[in-house]
């Protein structure tokens, strides 16, 4: 009965082996033996993988040499916006010129001459970076160090504080009562475009200057020290001109009291304290190694200036 049951039972055909030596329900399967070389033919090599060709290193551009020259464009352009402001308002017939002081008394020529004077010496920091780059000659790396460090120091106690304090002082006091700073009667000599060339474009030159390129700021006691010097120095020579002519350089100045002369002038100077402080802070905001490392022009300037003492 047994072997009547199993006759009738279907079975399953078998499966082949499968190829390459692979396992078959867990159990490696024995690969096939290769044919022998027939005689006289050399068993053919195996066929070498083919990989997809690396693409070769990227060179890089003429471009990638000038990153300077953006930067340095842009500080020749105000360098000669300023040179233009500087001569369009000497060329103006006001009154106040022809007196004792001349343009000398009033800051705003005072920082116009400043400003232009400063990015005169990025111009020529950048100029002389160019010429003896690659050049290896010590002395001439050693005179654009000192170059550099004349900028960095000119931006850090008179470029940024005075130019800031300019444009803040000028307009505060002109929204307030323009009579008291800047009279109706100056329309009549000053343009607009010029007016807004003293007052308004000086501090967003300066910020661009500040993001485009890391200075190193000097030490804040010599740093202080020196603001200090040029506001006591600056309030010395308006009251000089006063005792002079027997009139104020600014015409508020002739209705506040003796006391609030004193309190007014005493605040100028903090304010430029605190301005000179506000750009060294700024200064680091922008240029945090940790945080975002220089670009192009800091890295390499970095290497080349001391940290002034």
């Amino acid at each position: 009965m047994t072997e009547v049951t199993e006759a009738l039972t279907p079975r399953r055909p078998e499966r082949p082996p499968a190829r390459g030596g692979r396992r078959a329900r867990g159990r490696a399967v024995p690969r096939a033996p290769r044919s022998p070389a027939r005689p006289g033919f050399p068993r053919r090599p195996p066929r070498p993988r083919l990989r997809p060709p690396s693409s070769p290193p990227r060179q890089p551009g003429p471009l990638a040499n000038m990153a300077l020259v953006p930067c340095q464009v842009l500080r020749a352009a105000i360098l000669l916006s300023y040179c233009s402001i500087l001569c369009n308002y000497k060329a103006i017939e006001m009154p106040s010129h022809q007196t004792y002081g001349g343009s000398w008394k009033f800051l705003t020529f005072i920082d116009l001459v400043i400003q232009a004077v400063f990015f005169g010496i990025c111009v020529l920091s950048d100029l002389s970076s160019l010429l003896t780059r690659g050049s290896g000659n010590q002395e001439q790396e050693r005179q654009l160090k000192k170059l550099i460090s004349l900028r960095d120091w000119m931006l850090a106690v008179l470029a940024f504080p005075v130019g800031v304090f300019v444009v803040a002082v000028f307009w505060i006091i002109y929204a307030y009562d323009r009579e008291m700073i800047y009279p109706k009667l100056l329309d009549n000599f000053i343009p607009g475009w010029l007016n807004h060339g003293m007052h308004t474009t000086v501090l967003p030159f300066i910020l661009i200057e500040m993001r485009t390129s890391h200075h190193a700021y000097p030490s804040r006691s010599s740093g202080l020290a020196a603001i200090c010097t040029f506001s006591v120095g600056y309030i010395l020579w308006v009251c000089w001109v006063h005792h002079v002519t027997g009139m104020w350089v600014y015409p508020f100045l002739e209705h506040i009291g003796p006391g609030a002369r004193i309190v007014f002038f005493g605040s100028t100077t903090v304010l430029m304290n605190f301005l000179y402080l506000l750009g060294e802070v700024l200064n680091n905001y922008i240029w945090d190694t940790q945080r975002n490392p220089p670009s192009w022009q800091g890295m390499e300037e970095e290497k080349e200036k001391p940290k002034l003492e």
